[in-house]
């Protein structure tokens, strides 16, 4: 019997913009601890894609938007840890309320900051999304 070969898993990256900002939090408790990454996670089963962000979003910021858009994708190998993503980005706008650490096991805390100004380091799928050269409109 062979054994089944690792799977790419789909994550959606939700880049809240908000007054030119964006949202970053500092990873914990998992891959990419210590790094710093825009809120998201895994699409789940028959999930839209904006579904999801809008359901990330909410779970870890505590934060709803009233506008999502579809953006870029990166491909993102954590060979180490031998897993590997395929991580399609949502931009956020129209946000209400205010960041709060809903998972404070997964997260240090939120924070807003300008694109050109991130903190380091960067967690692989952002880090891959900077090395692309896109921004979003407005930050």
């Amino acid at each position: 019997m062979q054994a089944s070969a690792p799977q790419v898993a789909v994550g959606v990256g939700v880049l809240v913009v908000h007054q030119g900002l964006v949202l970053l939090g500092k990873r914990r408790g998992s891959h990419g601890a210590g790094t710093w990454s825009a809120p998201g996670g895994r699409l789940e089963f028959s999930e839209s894609l904006e579904a999801c962000a809008g359901r990330e979003l909410f779970e870890e910021t505590g934060l709803t938007a009233s506008v999502f858009e579809l953006g870029p994708y990166t491909n993102d190998v954590f060979a180490d840890e031998a897993r590997h993503f395929l991580t399609v980005y949502v931009v956020a706008r129209g946000i209400q309320g205010q960041p709060r650490n809903m998972e404070p096991d997964k997260c240090e805390g939120w924070a807003w900051f300008p694109w050109d100004h991130f903190p380091e380091p960067l967690f692989l799928p952002l880090l891959n999304l900077r090395r692309i050269g896109w921004r979003p409109a407005g930050s």
